[in-house]
């Protein structure tokens, strides 16, 4: 009983580094803000859902349905979880090793989407003309890079 107890605390004392702390608390609200303006296009809004979507000659490259921007919505709110529980916020001492691999997909996965296409989306695109081109290369990009780079901060052990 006392070796379990000394176990827990030590699994719950690695996940309160500062430097994981930190990343999470920049992680998880951007996610879950992310997460309430696809809920908020899910249930009818129209503000700033035109600048989201890549377009070509103005005519949008995708329609997205209201189940699959509830699903967006839901793989958001689902990272921002496992990036809580990596901090140990949620669940402490369960589950390192899946939430550290989880860590590491997500970083990767925002790395991916800060680089985009090299076409419509991401740092090295190509269509540069339209609204999405703009706030993609002002806000959505860079945004990207530094949820990835914050991410990939939890996954580095001293």
């Amino acid at each position: 009983m006392r070796a379990e107890a000394a176990r827990r605390e030590a699994l719950v004392t690695r996940y309160e580094e500062p430097r994981d702390m930190i990343a999470a608390y920049f992680s998880v609200p951007t996610l879950c803000a992310i997460a309430l303006v696809h809920v908020y296009w899910a249930c009818g809004g129209r503000r700033g859902k035109r600048a989201a979507i890549p377009e070509h000659d103005g005519v949008p490259l995708l329609h997205p349905s209201t189940a699959g921007t509830c699903a967006i919505a839901a793989a958001l709110l689902a990272a921002a979880c496992v990036v809580a529980a990596h901090a140990g916020w949620v669940w402490p001492g369960r589950y390192p090793g899946a939430s550290g691999i989880a860590i590491v997909v997500l970083a990767l996965m925002f790395a991916v989407r800060a680089v985009g296409d090299f076409r419509y989306v991401g740092f090295f695109k190509r269509i540069r003309g339209s609204r999405f081109a703009r706030m993609d290369t002002l806000y959505y990009s860079p945004l990207c890079a530094a949820l990835a780079l914050s991410i990939a901060s939890m996954a580095w052990r001293r």
